[in-house]
């Protein structure tokens, strides 16, 4: 008979990958002891193996997790209605919106995912990948003769955009929605008024 799934399971595991993260951008994933988790999060190593086999298993959920959300919330913008540039400054402020709160999850995604089979990391870079892709087609829809001929040009805009982005978070966790909006307007106007002059 299949063991029932305790009713605070989705909780429980919430919460280990929010300590996880945590617990992993302090000390690094290398030396970061799963007894340090169990005790941050107030429970046993042994329940923290009850929901990971391993620290590796725990580190690709939180990436999987924190990646996958953020790409389906970026899928999930609406844009109907909105010209080019509104699409891309709205997309860009969704994304900053998202960011609030993620600051361990984006060190971690930065430097413990080369600790990941390459199986794994491909499957965590494709999410990335879909993201900048997404991004990339909102510019080429603001201005795609810009762009025509030269998706290294495009792919180098883009990249640009997401470090943006990146640094916002990194010098601004604790923004509110008001400034990270903004920002995302502040960055649209940057890039759009550089592109004639690329």
């Amino acid at each position: 008979m299949a063991r029932t799934i305790a009713k605070d399971h989705d909780q429980k595991k919430s919460r280990i990958l929010k300590t996880a993260a945590r617990v992993f951008a302090e000390e690094g994933f290398d030396r970061a002891s799963v007894s340090r988790l169990a005790r941050e999060c107030g429970i046993s190593k042994a329940n923290i193996y009850h929901y990971y086999d391993s620290k590796d298993a725990l580190l690709f959920d939180l990436l999987d997790t924190n990646l996958s959300e953020l790409l389906t919330r970026m899928q999930n913008v609406n844009t109907d209605g909105l010209s080019p540039e509104e699409a891309l400054e709205f997309t860009l402020g969704e994304i900053l919106l998202a960011y609030d709160g993620k600051d361990y999850e984006h060190q971690i995604q930065s430097s413990a995912m080369i600790h990941l089979p390459k199986q794994q990391q491909a499957t965590l870079k494709g999410y990335q990948k879909q993201m900048i892709e997404r991004v990339a087609n909102l510019l080429e829809a603001v201005n795609s003769t810009c762009f025509e001929g030269n998706p290294e040009k495009l792919n180098d805009t883009t990249m640009s955009i997401f470090g943006m982005l990146n640094w916002f978070y990194m010098w601004n966790a604790h923004a509110g929605p008001e400034k990270r909006k903004d920002y995302a307007r502040l960055v649209t106007g940057l890039t759009l008024s550089g592109i004639s002059g690329i």
